[in-house]
């Protein structure tokens, strides 16, 4: 049984854990202590002396963020000698400070006006000290430095070293002339900052304040909770607001972010309120659009659907459900495909991200998600990354990372480039794209002939070993070092250190799943992990990062062609007669078109003749981008409904303007299985609607009366129909949101997955052999080209497009290549290029660097002219994801 320390504050008994400090005691009990360089997530330093103590076995003032209670010691917080000490720690800190409250950026949000207020320090300066008077750093886009106004208490520097890992702040100069600034004072460009705002975020003063784009003081300001709309951590923050206008983000110190944002989560927010937002139906009148009111845009959409359905039957229809929606409008746009279209034609995204780690995971173990939380990031022994560039795709997680190296655990990173996170790394194994099946096999072979794996966990928990085994030992390290292009050494150390940790666990993303054979890909994980017995453990499993926000939530509702809510299959009787009876009306058990083996495909060939697209943007995230432009030409019909008029968007017949994740209530699912509330801020903007409106509105006007007066009562919908959600609603998440399954309304929820047995029962090994990218290299196309996501944009650009100073750091379609690549081409940086493949060709600005390897291009695919006019459509025959990550392709520079 714990300890309990019994101790007084201000006459009232109090217990306090072993090592609970007294401020941990009073803040547990709402026990007013000022602080300024306190935060609860790194260790205290007790810069500021704000939180002095008064105690019954010491006649010195102790601070209480420092100090440990002793059994039986009394403490008091509001002494007059308490009282005394913390005014004069005002009055010494306001007389170095400027006077100048009235005009300051902080007013309303600064702790130290508050405190004098509080502590009725007179704006009168009581001690002739000289003014601190220091230039501002106007280096960063989004924020700048005002060092008069800093009052030294270290907090920026702390959360930028603890806690973020970057270090980009220090103090410099020493005494009265101290002041923090970019490491080594050569400003944003010269240091390692990546504008996450984190530290202005912690500022108790004006000292770092974000650039606004709005004039407003504090206290015309609201704020209102929510999750960040941007990729898979699922981010708690505050939306500040003057009237209507989103004019800060605030990050909210609860899971699954702890506090932390990124530059994205932080400044991308101008997109909510930019003029271009769609306010209006539009329809396409030979070949323009005009604006339209909602009753003629749903009069053309609701004939033109009852035309194509009377005419070529459900066959004839597809639609695409987003990512970027909330669950309840996916949940209710997968049903008005499946009940007034009559067709299973339904997809997203998630095809071209993670479909294999659906099919891979789901077949191995039973499920295909996440196997732990984003909180035990931090209690890993190793961290394996492979696929994944993690400070950059899901920084929050990427900080979570280096915040375990920093309490020792190793880290081993294998990508194609040397990203951030590797040069951090224990380990750090280079290997070509595509050949990741390869490298796993190394390892396994390493830990199968060095007796380093786990024989209890596998004669336990897992089957087919055998068969796997025989396959491994045909994998000597030598034999993979060769097809990855790394050391031998380098897979013998990787495996080992794998091997060794007792919570080590797994992180990957479309580095392994955008393959040919990328089901295979994730299959190997799953014998890597199950070979040493590292899943089924807190801190200890197999993490697939979810790019998006909703992109877990928008399968798990039934956004896909083959399964129903919660991952029941259409095809089964059993779970067609219980939607049936759920929803009154007969429906399809014939599985449906993939988004790019069918959909796309049949609208080249004519047998889809009707698209819906809800907050999709193919034109931009599918490969082959001229075949994805022909197959839209080629469609009888088209709805978009989006907040813009995105690229994919103009090729529409009707665009529907759809209301952003500001202006509505919902729930996303994030990265680790999490149900997270979203909360209207604002009203839609002009005259949009929630996509769940639109999307019920027009199911009424088919037919198909739809009468949710909230999103909360489309939740308690799917909970009643989806046994991994059925113990969800919105009382429950309101503070912090569940993670499935949640079996029922009295069911925690699950931290991590199989843990007495898989979803599956027996963990299945697989026997996988490596194979090759569908096109390598040749004559005539000689470099590899790769792709990937940069920190700075999501996605498509439809958000971050939109705001300027995102923009200007990344404002161009460019590509990677080392000094080996570029002299062989005679390229310099910066030169425009042509990048040619056998799908197109596009331009792109040189960027020469030495974290990517020989004959190897990295591109974005964030930009329209991007790396998907290259990029190959070949796909993985059992999920049909395509191979996205290698493809063959050619320099010619521009005459």
């Amino acid at each position: 049984m714990e300890k309990l320390i019994k101790f007084k504050i201000d006459g009232v008994e109090y217990n306090a854990k072993e090592n609970e400090t007294v401020l941990d005691v009073c803040k547990k009990n709402d026990i007013f202590i000022p602080t300024f360089c306190h935060d609860d997530r790194f260790a205290s330093e007790a810069a500021c002396r704000m939180c002095l103590v008064e105690t019954s076995n010491s006649n010195k003032l102790m601070t209480s963020c420092t100090l440990i209670p002793t059994e039986g010691v009394e403490i008091q917080t509001n002494s007059d000698i308490v009282l005394e000490a913390r005014q004069e720690v005002l009055k010494l800190t306001w007389a170095s400070h400027p006077n100048d409250c009235v005009v300051c950026e902080a007013d309303g949000n600064c702790k130290l006006q508050d405190y004098m207020y509080y502590y009725d320090i007179p704006s009168e300066k009581e001690y002739n000290i000289e003014v601190r008077d220091f230039e501002i750093d106007d280096s960063n886009k989004f924020f700048y430095i005002d060092p008069s106004k800093c009052i030294l208490c270290g907090k920026c520097i702390n959360v930028c070293d603890q806690l973020v890992g970057v270090g980009a702040l220090s103090f410099n100069e020493r005494g009265k002339d101290t002041y923090v600034s970019f490491a080594f004072n050569k400003g944003m460009d010269f240091s390692t900052c990546v504008s996450c705002g984190n530290c202005v975020s912690v500022c108790p003063t004006g000292a770092l304040v974000e650039k606004s784009h709005t004039k407003f003081r504090t206290k015309e300001t609201r704020k209102v909770r929510t999750t960040c709309p941007y990729c898979g951590v699922g981010c708690q923050f505050n939306l500040v607001l003057k009237g209507d206008t989103v004019v800060r983000v605030d990050p909210i110190n609860t899971t699954p972010n702890e506090g932390l944002l990124c530059i994205k989560g932080k400044f991308a927010y101008r997109y909510i309120n930019h003029p271009n937002r769609l306010k209006s139906p539009l329809i396409k009148k030979n070949g323009v659009f005009y604006e339209a009111t909602w009753e003629e845009a749903y009069t053309l959409i609701v004939n033109k659907i009852s035309q194509a359905k009377k005419t070529y039957g459900s066959s004839a229809f597809a639609g695409l459900t987003s990512a970027k929606c909330t669950n309840e409008e996916n949940y209710l746009f997968q049903k008005f495909m499946r009940i007034i279209f009559g067709t299973n034609n339904i997809d997203h995204c998630a095809r071209l991200c993670h479909a294999s780690t659906v099919t891979g995971l789901a077949t191995t173990l039973g499920s295909g998600a996440m196997t732990n939380s984003i909180s035990e990031v931090k209690n890993h022994d190793v961290i394996f990354v492979i696929g994944s560039n993690t400070t950059e795709t899901h920084p929050v997680i990427g900080s979570f990372m280096r915040q375990a190296k920093k309490s020792g655990a190793k880290i081993i990173v294998a990508e194609p480039r040397k990203i951030d996170l590797a040069k951090e790394a224990d380990l750090f194994v280079q290997i070509k794209p595509g050949t990741n099946v390869a490298l796993l096999n190394g390892m396994m072979n390493v830990i199968y002939n060095e007796n380093l794996y786990d024989k209890e966990f596998i004669r336990k928990r897992t089957e087919n070993f055998d068969d796997f085994i025989k396959v491994v030992k045909q994998y000597p390290p030598e034999r993979c070092a060769k097809i990855c292009g790394c050391s031998v050494d380098g897979i013998i150390e990787a495996a080992r250190i794998y091997a060794a940790g007792e919570k080590a666990g797994i992180y990957y993303a479309m580095g392994i799943t955008q393959h040919s054979n990328g089901t295979n890909h994730v299959k190997s994980i799953a014998n890597l992990a199950m070979l040493t017995g590292n899943i089924g453990k807190e801190s200890s499993g197999i993490n697939p990062l979810r790019g998006q926000n909703n992109v877990q939530g928008a399968c798990d509702v039934g956004g896909l062609p083959d399964v129903y809510p919660g991952y029941q299959k259409v095809h089964l009787p059993e779970v067609k007669a219980k939607f049936e009876k759920a929803w009154g009306v007969k429906l399809s058990d014939e599985i449906g078109h993939s988004l790019l083996s069918h959909i796309t495909h049949g609208a080249k060939d004519h047998s889809i003749k009707f698209l819906y697209i809800m907050g999709e943007n193919p034109i931009v995230s599918d490969p082959d981008i001229t075949n994805v432009k022909e197959a839209l030409n080629n469609m009888n019909f088209i709805v978009v409904q989006d907040i813009f008029l995105t690229e994919t968007a103009q090729y529409a017949d009707v665009v529907l303007p759809a209301s952003s994740y500001a202006e509505k209530d919902g729930t996303f699912t994030n990265t680790e299985r999490r149900v997270q509330r979203i909360r209207k801020a604002l009203d839609p903007i002009g005259d949009s609607k929630p996509d769940w409106v639109i999307i019920q509105e027009l199911m009424t006007l088919l037919g198909y009366p739809q009468h949710f007066n909230h999103p909360s009562e489309i939740m308690d919908e799917i909970a009643s129909l989806s046994p991994i959600y059925a113990g969800i609603n919105y009382d429950r998440i309101d503070k912090i949101g569940l993670q499935w399954p949640v079996h029922n309304k009295n069911h925690p929820g699950t931290k991590y997955l199989h843990k007495d047995k898989f979803s599956r029962g027996l963990g299945l090994f697989t026997p996988i052999e490596y194979l090759g990218a569908k096109e390598l290299p040749d004559d005539e196309y000689p470099l590899t080209l790769t792709t990937g996501r940069v920190l700075y944009h999501f996605h498509t650009r439809t958000m971050t497009g939109k705001c300027t100073r995102i923009n200007e750091l990344v404002p161009n379609n460019f590509i990677e290549i080392n000094q080996i690549t570029a002299k062989k081409y005679k390229l310099d940086d910066m030169e425009e290029v042509i990048i040619k493949s056998r799908r197109g060709e596009t331009t792109a600005e040189v960027h020469i660097t030495d974290i990517i390897g020989d004959n190897i291009i990295f591109m974005p695919f964030h930009f329209a002219d991007g790396a998907n006019m290259l990029t190959n459509v070949v796909l993985d025959e059992t999920c049909d994801i395509p191979e996205l990550k290698v493809a063959a392709c050619e320099i010619v520079k521009k005459s």
